[in-house]
């Protein structure tokens, strides 16, 4: 089903065509969206790192730096595409899109504000955990694709690093299932309706474990081993270059906000106002997309103080990390939120 007034622009074409053009235009748009909030997510880093490190960063192209995105861009649009002689042409080209079309694709059940998702379907969690999975096929066919031994080493390294944390997200987001009683992410988001109902309250660590989890799946600081140019030089993705090497980076930053989105929905209401229900004037009572977008910023800042902020970790303590720590720490906590909803406290007494 489509809104109203979409069925009466589109009523000039058959009916069973005008769901596939209203939601197309609605996956382009939010793809555009994603993309442009992404360009100037990579503006806002510069200068808050600088900002942090006591530098200016961009400051040059535009008031403020404000078109350095556009520059950027510009610049990889007009670099040569190489590929490598000896490589895999077909896996080559295609290893970007598999990184970057899931991390776009998951949006289509992100909830970003009430009663507003793409597709509205009752397994919205098995989706996004699909989807999130499959990027890692990017990484390992650009190493493999590219045949060169240093590429596939770092593949090799960034797709062990990816599978333990994905490990430690998906029991994560298993106490969240057990918290919210749905797989449905708008049920998730409303099972934390009503004073201090968000569930970061009762699954604190499985927040912390989940975050930090997002952090190292994206390969960012501190656990951005793949880019270690002294060890790997850049890793799997060392013979990209152009716009090749641009979808690699694009889908890195996308990810970013889509991690942070998820821990916005999972443990914090998501679009949910934290004074829902309160006397408080306008805007700060309204639940809606704006405090999606608050909380989503507050996390993409985490990512950016974290990468001003920490030293590099050596591979042995991010694996050690991951398998040894993450996982039974997760593991625990579902036995705690097992009794917890045995005794129905917090969001199991009612």
């Amino acid at each position: 089903m489509i809104p109203e007034f979409a069925a009466n622009l589109l009523s000039f074409l058959p009916q069973w065509t005008q769901a596939i053009v209203f939601y197309g235009v609605v996956a382009v748009i939010l793809f555009l969206s994603v993309i442009i909030f992404m360009a100037f997510l990579t503006l806002a880093e510069r200068r808050v790192i600088g900002s942090i490190q006591a530098r200016i960063g961009p400051n040059r192209v535009g008031p403020k730096g404000i078109g350095q995105p556009f520059a950027d861009v510009l610049k990889l649009l007009l670099k040569e595409i190489v590929i490598p002689t000896n490589s895999n042409r077909y896996l080559f080209v295609l290893a970007p899109l598999l990184a970057l079309i899931p991390a776009l694709s998951t949006w289509a059940v992100v909830p970003l504000w009430p009663g507003f998702t793409v597709a509205n379907i009752n397994a919205g969690l098995l989706y996004i955990l699909a989807l999130t999975s499959a990027g890692v096929y990017g990484v390992i066919l650009a190493g493999w694709a590219t045949n060169s031994k240093y590429a596939f080493l770092g593949a090799m390294r960034a797709a062990a690093q990816m599978v333990a944390y994905e490990i430690a997200m998906g029991f994560a987001l298993v106490g969240v299932v057990m918290a919210a009683g749905s797989l449905n992410l708008g049920d998730i988001i409303a099972a934390q309706r009503g004073h201090f109902g968000y569930l970061v309250w009762y699954l604190a660590p499985l927040f912390v474990i989940y975050f930090i989890s997002g952090v190292a799946e994206t390969n960012r600081a501190p656990f951005d081993v793949v880019e270690g140019e002294s060890e790997i030089v850049a890793g799997f993705h060392v013979e990209y270059a152009g716009m090749a090497f641009a979808v690699f980076f694009v889908a890195e930053y996308v990810n970013m906000i889509l991690i942070s989105a998820l821990t916005s929905i999972f443990f914090f209401g998501g679009w949910l106002s934290p004074f829902e229900g309160w006397p408080v004037p306008g805007w700060l009572g309204a639940s809606g997309f704006h405090w999606l977008f608050i909380k989503i910023s507050f996390f993409l800042f985490c990512f950016l103080w974290f990468r001003a902020t920490f030293p590099r970790y050596r591979y042995d303590q991010i694996m050690r990390l991951g398998w040894k720590v993450f996982i039974p720490v997760t593991l625990v906590w579902l036995l705690v939120e097992g009794v917890l909803a045995y005794y129905k406290v917090g969001p199991w007494a009612s």
